[in-house]
C-alpha cells in the first residue's frame, strides 16, 4: 500500500492489486476512509467520513489530481489509452 500523498491528517495511497481498476486514491484518517475516482474525480465510496469532511478530503483530491495520476502511473504503469478512435 504505497502512500503517495499526506496532507495534514489525511493519508493518500492506493492498493497494489487495484491495477485492474481505474485510477482511484484511497484517503484514510483514523478510521475512516474514501475512494475517490481520478478520473474524473468522483466519489467512489465512503466509510466514516462526515460530509464536510468529505468535502475537504474530496478538494484535496481535485487539488492534487494531476500529481496522483502520476503516482498511479508511475506505481502501476501508464493505462491503456485504446479508444474507438484507434481501433481500424
Amino acid at each position: 500500500m504505497p502512500t503517495v500523498l499526506r496532507s495534514g491528517p489525511y493519508r493518500f495511497f492506493f492498493y497494489s492489486a487495484d491495477s485492474a481498476e481505474p485510477p482511484h486514491v484511497h484517503v484514510e484518517r483514523n478510521s475512516c476512509e474514501a475512494k475517490f475516482w481520478l478520473d474524473p474525480v468522483r466519489l467512489e465510496h465512503n466509510k466514516g467520513y462526515g460530509r464536510r469532511e468529505l468535502n475537504r478530503v474530496r478538494k484535496l483530491v481535485e487539488e492534487h489530481v494531476d500529481d496522483l495520476l502520476g503516482s498511479w502511473s508511475e506505481f502501476f504503469g501508464p493505462q491503456d489509452a485504446t479508444s474507438e478512435d484507434t481501433k481500424g
